[in-house]
């Protein structure tokens, strides 16, 4: 009190040299101890600007830590400098000014706003700064934060606002949150999306359930691409066509999500696709047929093998080979489902530790669904892409070399008209 009243003193008697009449009471006082506060709050600042800060930056830059680079980028410094001008007018304001007076409390209060808004900022770039620092790091593969950084920054801005309005109607905070109670229906309305997004939130880091990073797909939204961001309201997904899709965050926990993450970090992607081979083509193999598909490297075994179990069979039950009714042969589907699931072992490209197998599918109105099921080692979208494709080129390729045909919409009526061709030649 005796510094303030020593400082008010010196303020007066310098003031009274150019207005000798002038009294403390007098507006004109007022006028001039807040122009002076103003003046000397600005060139706080200034100085704060200009001589701290790049100071400061400069000690930012000579570090190796990661965390003062990231306040530096969020500007935590810079908000920082707001606080020395702030706090200068709370400090100066009771020295100057008469606590009576009404310039008195509107100075008070803005210092204190000042302060408190500025602090909020600085909250901020630190909770910015954290969530910087903890996406750089191995955890964030594990569960995002960006969720609960959101949450934290809307209850400071809560807490903001509630003493910003306390300061301002001189009430106490407590007096003012036993009020929400009335409205509580209307803030549950306002902060729907924002309570569903933290609950999602929660599940989400809890169960693991996605990250940052994580490829899905969502056929009700028409999503398909790469998780970029996991927010308080929204998920922000990056398409395979580079298109941006936005949705609610609770989507996540409410609707149908396929998560492509098993996948990634498994030993191979899928292969999982079907020839639809022509029912007209399927037929028994005779010695021609068989000679010739022995000198296949894949099945010449298998070949070899087939022919030795039916012999013996022919032989145990006393059945001639050229009667087609009881004999038992080979067919030429079966023949290259074999020779399929041979070259699928033998591909550089296709996991062996993993499900392999050709199968049949059933029949239908377009043909005999015979199938490819394994693994590419190759995730990567374009290189695995690149491998189905030379599989089932492979597979096409092969198909008339074992008197097969895919079937085609009407393409069984061409083979019937070659094969009439071939029978009325032969008559001929």
């Amino acid at each position: 009190m005796e510094v303030s009243s020593t400082v008010r003193d010196n303020f007066m008697h310098l003031v009274k040299d150019f207005f000798p009449s002038l009294t403390m009471h007098d507006p004109l006082y007022n006028a001039l101890a807040l122009g002076t506060i103003l003046t000397i709050a600005i060139v706080i600042y200034v100085f704060a600007r200009l001589i701290v800060r790049p100071e400061i930056a400069r000690w930012v830059s000579k570090t190796t830590n990661i965390w003062d680079n990231a306040l530096q980028e969020h500007g935590f410094f810079r908000r920082l400098m707001h606080l020395f001008p702030a706090l200068f007018i709370f400090l100066a304001t009771p020295v100057l000014i008469e606590e009576a007076s009404v310039l008195y409390g509107l100075l008070i209060k803005s210092a204190l706003l000042y302060m408190l808004y500025s602090g909020l900022l600085g909250i901020y770039a630190i909770l910015s700064t954290v969530e910087d620092v903890y996406n750089a790091s191995a955890l964030s593969k594990r569960a995002p934060i960006t969720g609960f950084i959101q949450v934290t920054k809307l209850g400071f801005a809560i807490l903001t606002i509630l003493f910003s309005i306390s300061l301002i109607v001189d009430k106490s905070p407590l007096l003012l949150v036993s009020g929400l109670t009335a409205i509580a229906a209307v803030l549950l309305l306002i902060f729907r999306d924002t309570i569903l997004g933290f609950v999602a939130g929660i599940q989400i880091a809890a169960n693991r359930m996605f990250n940052t990073g994580d490829w899905i797909t969502m056929q009700k939204y028409e999503v398909d691409g790469e998780i970029k961001e996991i927010g308080l309201t929204n998920v922000k997904v990056q398409n395979w066509d580079k298109t941006i899709s936005t949705l609610p965050t609770y989507n996540l926990t409410t609707e149908a999500v396929k998560n492509w993450r098993g996948m990634q970090e498994s030993g191979g992607r899928r292969i999982k696709r079907s020839v639809y081979i022509d029912v007209h083509s399927i037929k028994l193999c005779d010695n021609e047929m068989l000679e010739r598909f022995s000198k296949i490297r894949y099945i010449s075994e298998y070949i070899e093998k087939k022919t030795n179990e039916l012999r013996a069979y022919h032989r145990d039950y006393s059945i001639d080979e050229s009667d087609l009714l009881n004999s038992r042969k080979l067919t030429n589907i079966g023949t290259f489902r074999a020779y399929l699931e041979s070259y699928l072992r033998k591909h550089p490209s296709v996991n062996q530790e993993m499900t392999l197998m050709v199968r049949q599918l059933p029949p239908n109105e377009i043909g005999l669904p015979l199938e490819l099921y394994c693994f590419s080692i190759e995730k990567d979208w374009v290189k695995y892409e690149k491998v189905q494709a030379d599989i089932f080129d492979h597979v096409m390729a092969m198909l008339s070399l074992f008197d097969l045909i895919a079937y085609q919409r009407d393409g069984h009526l061409g083979y019937l008209s070659s094969a009439m061709d071939i029978s009325q030649s032969e008559q001929d």
